[in-house]
């Protein structure tokens, strides 16, 4: 068993939320379980980690870097170029911040500014972990995968994708999956002035939205108020105002949708609702499964490699969700989709369970077990 010696994390990584909460779900769940233990966050300038880290309460450093171009131009090459030429700088920048902080263990969880971190760590020789969230493995960790020590992954079809390297793949799962399983209380609903015993079906696009789901929806309204199950929609915040204009030349006084621009605390949500309806991005699928909800995923089609599908299709496969391609998505197209599981609980119960049986729900603690291996092997090399 390790010391009760005071430990030091550095995590990395952003530009999306799917990069930077899985990491603060760790940090979280590592401080309950070690109070004494510091942490640093780099990130950069620009990403949504340079918010929502401090806002945390958790140190952040900012290194200056940018993403390939995938664009097979000239304009695309000068980018790339450039892009090659901030890479050298931060690597500078990432040593210089690693020898004043002196971590422990690395773990990126992707995004391009995990990439100079993370390899300048392994060739510091610190223990490094990267955390892949999707079924398709992002270009940073594909780059990374032969520097570091472990390579965590949610999904069981990412492992083959790192080829040689895959006896560094351990299966952890995603780290906010443990976050929504923690003790509830009831009474969410309520608060958003829904009837708590009343079915209730939860669509949303993500924390900004989704314009083809909520489209659908609003193609569906009328047909949603003559249901008797409750439909809880979240539009996001910049799609607010332009839905209630349009549902209130609709229906009036009617109770039985209620829509929110955005809803702070989903994982209360989801455990009083019966179906959820929404993108399969992995964070969304991780709280999913811990939860064991069935689910109608519609993947969104601008994303890298089409990931999202194939997120979606590791539970279609295992019989937990419905899949919905978007170019498919209509009104009446959503309106059947939710009808034939609100009114077939045998079904919702079976793909409840299915879902329950791909849930993470101690992923958080899995993780920090690779990464305390990694420190405990680490100091006994220096032992010996």
């Amino acid at each position: 068993m390790m010391s009760k010696r005071k430990l030091r994390v550095l995590l990395t990584g952003g530009g999306t939320g799917g990069h930077i909460y899985p990491a603060l779900a760790v940090a979280d769940r590592l401080k309950m379980l070690r109070p004494e233990v510091e942490f640093l966050y780099v990130g950069t300038e620009r990403g949504l980690e340079s918010h929502v880290v401090p806002a945390k309460g958790y140190s952040f450093e900012a290194v200056h870097i940018e993403g390939f171009s995938r664009k097979i131009s000239l304009e695309g090459l000068k980018y790339n170029l450039k892009t090659m030429k901030l890479f050298f700088t931060s690597l500078k920048r990432a040593q210089k911040i690693l020898r004043e902080f002196q971590p422990d263990v690395v773990v990126g969880t992707g995004g391009y500014v995990s990439a100079p971190v993370i390899y300048k760590a392994s060739r510091m020789n610190i223990p490094t972990v990267i955390h892949e969230q999707n079924s398709v493995v992002g270009i940073t960790n594909k780059f990374l995968a032969r520097f570091v020590d472990k390579i965590a992954i949610c999904f069981e079809e990412a492992q083959d994708q790192f080829g040689k390297y895959t006896e560094k793949v351990v299966l952890t799962g995603n780290p906010r999956a443990q976050e929504v399983v923690k003790d509830i209380q009831p009474g969410e609903l309520e608060r958003l002035g829904l009837t708590a015993d009343q079915p209730t079906v939860l669509i949303f696009g993500g924390s900004r939205g989704a314009s083809a789901i909520n489209q659908a929806f609003i193609d569906a309204y009328e047909q949603f108020a003559e249901k008797d199950y409750q439909v809880l929609f979240v539009s996001g915040a910049v799609h607010y105002d332009n839905i209630q204009k349009q549902v209130n030349t609709m229906i009036k006084d009617n109770h039985n949708i209620h829509v929110f621009p955005y809803i702070e605390n989903m994982p209360e949500v989801f455990t009083e609702i019966k179906l959820v309806v929404g993108r399969s991005g992995a964070t969304s699928l991780a709280e999913i499964t811990a939860l064991g909800l069935p689910s109608i995923l519609i993947p969104s089609p601008n994303v890298t490699a089409d990931h999202q599908t194939k997120n979606a299709m590791s539970l279609v496969q295992n019989k937990a969700a419905k899949l919905i391609p978007e170019p498919e998505l209509t009104g009446s197209v959503l309106v059947g989709a939710i009808d034939q599981l609100m009114s077939n609980e045998a079904l919702r119960i079976e793909m409840a369970q299915h879902s329950k049986s791909l849930g993470r729900p101690e992923a958080a603690d899995h993780l920090i077990e690779v990464m305390l291996s990694l420190i405990k092997q680490q100091l006994s090399e220096g032992e010996a």
